[in-house]
């Protein structure tokens, strides 16, 4: 999946939460938080500078999650990450907090930190939550049950071959997947050296984009359990961008100079592929560049394209060759799905200590037709 980046440094995507770890209240798109300035730029400050912060001040300060996982019995872990706004350097703060199928609040923790720290990300698995490595290296990668209880995740240098369940939660230095069963992560078996992007799916299919040093063409390759199950060939004149694949639909962005052109696409687990470069999409509307583009699939095998802060498109049904334009009630920063369910963050994209018009989480259990926004119940 994607990750969101907040306050300048998020990155994109955000996963997914159930229907019955929220409670919702219907806004419109012209909805907005903004308060007193002058007191949100106190409390923020407060928060940041503050050694010992409490949740709650770092959650009111940063005023959206950095980011949203789900747990396999409908437990929430929200992330919020609270920077400096006078410069790059300086005082932070971030928050997670667990909510529970009922929509209350079970377990939080906030720490105090600095701008330049990479703030803490985690993915949603089988009985609960696993940090992601917070940068190169396997060292801080833990785990969360559902009660907010820390677990030990062993990581190992050997390579693990795929499996249903399996999780991607890392795709570059270092690759790895993991295995919630035995809180285990390690590199994926078999991943060609020169593989550039990662995709898993529930299926334990390991889809990469290879990218070789020579003249040869990219190609994706799909792997399961340590074995080569296929590989095509990327057609000229694009380059590979980012995998997206879930239930044998795999969808590989299309690069063409500095922009998005158009989708690799198979529904059938790479039996057939085809090049989709139109379907109701205007890829030359796309402005931001291959690394703002986001691609996301519908557990029914839809695909979602759009790019951050921009406009987004969900496809008609499962071929993936028509696509209608969402209308969503904010400028979304992150987006994400998971089910069928859609989930757009709207944000700041720099620090500040007023908040945008409708910031917050927004979920649509429609394909888009309605979006309510989240609120916790305490």
């Amino acid at each position: 999946m994607a990750w969101l980046r907040k306050r300048g440094r998020r990155t994109l995507g955000l996963v997914a939460a159930a229907s019955a770890a929220l409670a919702l209240t219907a806004c419109s798109p012209d909805a907005a938080d903004d308060g007193d300035s002058g007191d949100r730029e106190a409390k923020y400050k407060r928060a940041i500078e503050d050694p010992h912060p409490r949740p709650a001040d770092v959650i009111e300060a940063a005023g959206a999650p950095a980011g949203v996982v789900r747990a396999d019995d409908g437990s929430l872990l929200l992330t919020y990450d609270a920077g400096n706004v006078e410069d790059d350097e300086g005082p932070a703060a971030s928050a997670w907090r667990i909510v529970g199928p009922d929509g209350r609040t079970v377990a939080e923790h906030a720490e105090h930190t600095d701008a330049e720290a990479v703030p803490a990300r985690f993915k949603g698995v089988r009985g609960g939550f696993v940090r992601v490595p917070p940068e190169e290296g396997a060292e801080g990668v833990y785990a969360l049950d559902a009660r907010g209880k820390r677990h030990k995740v062993t990581v190992t240098h050997s390579p693990l071959p795929t499996r249903p369940g399996d999780i991607l939660l890392a795709e570059l230095e270092p690759t790895l997947v993991y295995r919630p069963a035995t809180r285990t992560a390690a590199p994926p078996a078999g991943v060609p050296d020169d593989a550039v992007s990662l995709a898993v799916d529930e299926r334990g299919t390991a889809w990469s984009l290879t990218q070789p040093l020579t003249e040869h063409p990219n190609r994706v390759v799909w792997q399961r359990d340590g074995r080569t199950l296929g590989s095509t060939v990327v057609p000229k004149p694009y380059a590979g961008g980012i995998l997206a694949a879930r239930g044998g639909t795999a969808a590989l962005s299309l690069v063409r100079g500095e922009g998005v052109r158009g989708l690799l696409v198979t529904t059938d687990g790479g039996e057939h592929w085809r090049t989709a470069l139109g379907g109701g999409i205007p890829w030359k509307d796309l402005k931001r560049g291959p690394e703002s583009l986001v691609l996301e699939l519908l557990a029914d095998g839809r695909l979602l394209v759009g790019e951050e802060a921009g406009r987004y498109w969900l496809a008609d049904d499962r071929t993936n060759s028509a696509f209608h334009e969402l209308r969503t009630p904010a400028r979304f920063t992150s987006f994400t799905v998971d089910g069928t369910t859609l989930y757009g963050i709207a944000d700041t994209t720099t620090a500040t200590y007023d908040l945008v018009t409708g910031e917050g989480l927004w979920i649509s259990r429609d394909e888009g037709h309605e979006w309510r926004r989240y609120e916790q119940r305490g």
